[in-house]
């Protein structure tokens, strides 16, 4: 029997994969970065070992690894994150990671061995740097304190208010969005995002 899922948040770019004998039929908005599970060793070597059999996309107890959509060429159908809507949340289990058969998702005991990527701050935007409070990254992050940190100071040229800036470590984020999921900011777009894919951390 079909499990169907349907995510009403989505634009409508449907994606559908076969997985084993369940179909499995899914909207996802389209982005512009893929973020890969936990256990992706880069790019080039996930690709080169995912089937896109989905297994992984099962077994995630929250539903946070879905399909890539249609516009995502020849990844489509690959497993990925759509961090806004529902972030990884580390299972300390990694479930993911056991249900991968190919070994595309491999490497990770604790927490600190994933490396979805790392989050980065867009100033323009972000409310806590134009003098307004804002922890929600930094509570959010399930590294806080060490991904994420607050510089506490005065805002430039202002004597009463004081800037609570988040500030990333992009050696301690492991890329898992919980700071995209949870940032306040929509409009023009999120003031936080994960920058990923083939050697980001080099970019």
């Amino acid at each position: 029997m079909g499990v169907i899922m349907n995510f009403s948040k989505y634009v409508p770019y449907a994606a559908a994969a076969l997985f084993g004998v369940q179909a499995v039929s899914l909207i996802v908005r389209p982005t512009d970065e893929i973020v890969r599970p936990p256990g992706a060793q880069g790019e080039r070597d996930f690709s080169s070992r995912c089937v896109k059999c989905g297994r992984c996309v099962q077994a995630c107890p929250y539903a946070a690894i879905v399909p890539a959509c249609q516009n995502a060429g020849s990844a489509v159908g690959s497993p990925t994150l759509d961090l806004r809507n529902q972030a990884c949340r580390l299972c300390r289990d990694f479930p993911c990671i056991e249900a991968c058969p190919t070994d595309a998702l491999r490497d990770v005991s604790a927490i600190e061995d994933v490396d979805m990527g790392y989050a980065v701050v867009n100033e323009d935007l972000c409310i806590a740097l134009q003098g307004m409070r804002c922890e929600v990254c930094y509570r959010a992050c399930p590294l806080i304190d060490r991904a994420i940190t607050i510089d506490y100071r005065l805002r430039e040229g202002d004597s009463i208010h004081s800037v609570f800036a988040p500030i990333i470590d992009q050696d301690q984020c492991v890329g898992c969005g919980l700071c995209v999921e949870r940032c306040v900011v929509d409009e023009p777009e999120v003031a936080i995002k994960v920058v990923c894919g083939e050697d980001a951390r080099d970019a």
